[in-house]
């Protein structure tokens, strides 16, 4: 047990430091090192950092830049063009001001299940939320959690076709696309939904009984909007409506009707058709995407060139940021220490296979405050492992992808968490004030949805 020490010093500090604001691009390496010490491996530093975690955060990047990439750009072309505006507004005007909490949620939602970046509806739809909620006198404190519940919740892990990285992650290992086990994923966005809202709604009415409304927030700084060039809410749902249309056309028709025999060549690693099937499809169905909306905008852009160029940019911190947690993870995963983790978990429950990976999934995105770090840390060191148990017990690796996906989405969204801290940044609140609503919508919720799709999964197989 006195190995598992310095693996638990380590990763205390990765969490503290990351909360403290410190970056886990210098963390994850130093952090890395400082196990490896404690473990008495001071001898094989250097061969530790150059072959163990450079070449995991390396991995990481060349299996999913491409998304960070595109998603970035997709995400400041929604933005820039005034589409996430017009979804955000549209929506409020359709489902009327009563249902302001609802309305807030699905903006959300529908611009992250089109690929739209939270950090982009963060900042696209705080200014509508807050102008609405101050309107109806319904407590500031609530909005970080309407933000929450629908772009970290149902659109990154469940929802089936979702582009998000925490859906693209488990692809390659599961030898699946991001369609994997749709009736589950779909029950399972069902429940984050329904019980996000009821919290929501609840707190807002007992904030309402007991008098208090919007509050006193003298430092609001509103984002002004140029709504001049907005467009239509047709021409702005357009790119979204292709992403997921494209994807699914490429993913079950369109690729594995080619002929993709030349990757039985060493020239391009000898890799299956299904490794890299999902990635492909998304890829595809993000750049045309992104050319439609430069097309149905065309008469719009202030200066296309620089939104293309601020979107590329954006991709570079995220992905660096996650593959640093990846190399972390990879050393970690070299050490005595770990060994006992994994072997604990493996034996977590022997007959099922699908507990075992949720609660390692779970525990690892909680401790990186990562739901794509510690989703990849977790497959990256019992991906086969995993594999292998589903074949040995019958289970359909789509279960085993979408039991995967959710599970990234429960406990990473602790108060350590980049995106927590960033919303909370835009809405200008504090963990206070607004980290109760967050916690229930955005790990208790989802937790409570993962444990049903275990259920379902376990007593009726992956559908």
């Amino acid at each position: 047990m006195i190995s598992l020490f310095p693996i638990l010093l380590s990763l205390g500090l990765l969490m503290y430091l990351a909360y403290r604001g410190h970056s886990v691009i210098l963390l994850a390496p130093l952090l890395a090192m400082l196990a490896v010490l404690l473990s008495g491996e001071a001898s094989t530093m250097l061969g530790v950092y150059t072959q163990v975690f450079m070449k995991g955060l390396g991995g990481y990047i060349i299996s999913f830049f491409p998304l960070f990439l595109l998603g970035a750009i997709f995400g400041k072309l929604m933005d820039d063009s005034g589409s996430a505006l017009s979804i955000s507004e549209s929506l409020v005007a359709k489902l009327g001001k009563k249902q302001a909490v609802l309305s807030i949620v699905m903006a959300c939602a529908i611009l992250t299940y089109g690929g739209v970046s939270l950090f982009v509806v963060g900042f696209a739809v705080y200014p509508i939320a807050a102008a609405l909620f101050r309107e109806l006198n319904i407590p500031k404190r609530l909005i970080p959690g309407a933000i929450a519940l629908g772009a970290l919740t149902f659109t990154m892990t469940a929802l089936p076709g979702t582009p998000a990285i925490q859906n693209a992650i488990p692809m390659p290992f599961f030898k699946t696309d991001s369609f994997a086990a749709p009736g589950l994923g779909a029950i399972a966005g069902l429940i984050m939904l329904v019980g996000g809202m009821v919290w929501l709604n609840y707190r807002a009415k007992k904030a309402f009984n007991a008098g208090e409304g919007y509050g006193e927030h003298h430092n609001d700084k509103l984002v002004v909007t140029d709504r001049s060039a907005k467009p239509s809410l047709l021409v702005a749902l357009l790119p979204i409506i292709l992403v997921i249309l494209i994807n699914f056309i490429c993913t079950k028709w369109l690729l594995p009707s080619m002929d993709n025999s030349y990757l039985a060549s060493e020239a391009f690693g000898a890799v299956p058709l299904t490794k890299v099937l999902g990635i492909w499809a998304i890829v595809i169905a993000l750049v045309v995407s992104c050319g439609s909306m430069i097309l149905l905008n065309w008469k719009h852009w202030k200066n296309l060139k620089e939104s293309l160029s601020e979107g590329a940019l954006g991709s570079l911190l995220p992905i660096f940021n996650t593959a640093s947690e990846v190399g972390y993870g990879s050393v970690i995963a070299t050490l005595a220490g770990f060994i006992i983790v994994k072997e604990f978990l493996l034996g977590l429950s022997p007959g099922n296979p699908l507990i075992s990976e949720a609660v390692f999934v779970n525990v690892m995105a909680g401790i990186t405050g990562s739901a794509s770090g510690g989703l990849s840390i977790a497959l990256n060191t019992m991906g086969d492992n995993y594999l292998q148990l589903a074949s040995q017990f019958g289970i359909n690796p789509e279960l085993m992808h979408r039991v995967a996906s959710i599970a990234s989405g429960g406990l990473d969204a602790l108060p350590h968490n980049g995106a927590v801290i960033t919303l909370l940044v835009i809405c200008q609140l504090t963990h206070k004030e607004s980290y109760k609503d967050i916690f229930v919508v955005a790990v208790a919720v989802p937790v409570l949805a993962l444990i049903a799709v275990i259920t379902l999964g376990t007593l009726m197989g992956s559908f």
